[in-house]
Formats: C-alpha cells, structure tokens, sequence
C-alpha cells in the first residue's frame, strides 16, 4: 500500500517538517502573479466565470512578493529533492523566465519550456482577439542534467493536448485552476516510477494525489485553502487503498 501525508497549510512551512533528500517528483501549480494584472484589464471574465482565479484573492501578491515566495518554495524544494529527480511547474509565458532564473540559483537544471493545449477552452471574447487555449509547462531536473524519463522508446512531444477538466473530476466542487487528471497522468508517468514519492506543495484540489495513488506513487500534498484541502482529501479518499494522514 502507498501512502499519502496532506497538509493544509503554508506549503514552505509544511515542507520545512519534511526529511530532505526524499522526493522524488515534484509537480505543481503555483500561483502565476496574474490576479493583479488581470483585474486591471478590460475583461468580462468574472461575468463569464463565477471562480475566476483573479478574483479569488490568493494571487494578487505584488511581483517583489510573489517572486520571494517562489525563492523560498525552490529553496526548500531543492533540500527535500534527490538527486536526479525532476519538476514540472505549470505557469504563465510572460513568467517563465522568472521562474527559470529563480530555479536555477537553487541547483534545477532548466531542461525545457512546454505547452499544454486546451482542445475546449473558454470562448470568452471570441470577437475581440483570440482566444486564451494554452499553458507553459516548465521541466527541471535536480543537479544533473538526465533523470527518470519513461518513454518507452517513443518520441514525446514538448506540446500536449487534453480537454478540460470534466464535470466528474469536479463532482466534490470547482477550483478555478483545476487541472485535469489526464494532463497530470502524463507527467507522472513519465518522470517518476512505481513506489516514488511525488510531491505537490500547492495540491489545490488534489488532482496529483488521486493520479499519484491510482498509479502506485507515494504522495504529499499541500493546500493552504480549507475549502480545497477538503475537496482534495475527498477526491484522494475515494482511492482503493489508500491510507492518508493529515
């Protein structure tokens, strides 16, 4: 039986009572600093979209701020992970280099930027420019420049293409940013093996734990919010043998 530790708390404060060297797999969705950004432009989407994230209150961080806190996750990051484990981080393009910058000063080889494309976005402003359908997606490898990567002798594109979260996967309630579970299968496949422990420090509503357990992974995750803590620890629960501690 794999196991799964969540935590609902500030992800570098839960991540401080972890052992070092024993991750093997990070993958995360930290917030991307647009709360701010978007607010200010001339949008309809919170008439369009009732979560929309940028009103959600947990990224409007200023830059000098948001850029800190993403020093101190990659600080700790670097202490928990192995040597030649891996981490994707999902983010937005006009942050990438940011957060390459930032990685690197804590020993993540930067591998390579990729693009996640939503094949049924949001249609939202369709008659005045086009139309928001993809993500980045940032690989790194912890101080060396090769590590876990199961491709089975075939050759994996840098662009992926997934629907959308589906309605089932949002059966517990809605997270604004929910990625869906095909789209994290991918990864986790790939950059981890049987038995590995992946590591989620920002978990939001779990969709790496419910991957990681029904692909025999070791999980931890972390949530700051409740609300997402506690839809994260249902989705993970309904998991046939799974034993969680929180």
């Amino acid at each position: 039986m794999t196991t799964v530790r969540l935590f609902n708390n500030d992800c570098v404060e839960s991540m401080k009572e972890l052992p070092s060297d024993s991750i093997d797999f990070i993958i995360t969705d930290p917030p991307y600093n647009l709360g701010n950004f978007m607010k200010n432009r001339a949008t309809n989407l919170v008439k369009m979209r009732e979560n929309f994230f940028g009103a959600a209150g947990w990224d409007n961080l200023d830059s000098d701020s948001w850029e800190y806190s993403m020093h101190q996750f990659f600080m700790e990051s670097s202490r928990l992970a192995k040597k030649g484990s891996s981490m994707i981080v999902f983010m937005a393009v006009i942050k990438v280099e940011t957060i390459i910058k930032i990685a690197e000063k804590y020993d993540f080889y930067y591998k390579t930027t990729g693009t996640w494309h939503k094949k049924n976005p949001m249609p939202r402003n369709m008659n005045l420019h086009f139309v928001n359908s993809t993500e980045s997606w940032i690989y790194f490898t912890y101080k060396t420049r090769t590590g876990t990567f199961n491709n089975e002798g075939m050759v994996l594109h840098d662009f992926i293409e997934t629907s959308l979260t589906t309605s089932k996967e949002k059966r517990f309630g809605k997270h604004p940013t929910q990625k869906p579970e095909e789209l994290l299968s991918h990864f986790i496949k790939i950059l981890s093996n049987k038995d590995d422990t992946v590591l989620d420090p920002f978990m939001g509503s779990g969709t790496s734990g419910v991957v990681s357990k029904r692909l025999s992974r070791n999980f931890i995750g972390i949530e700051l919010d409740k609300t997402y803590f506690d839809i994260a620890s249902m989705r993970i629960a309904e998991e046939e043998n799974v034993s969680i501690e929180t």
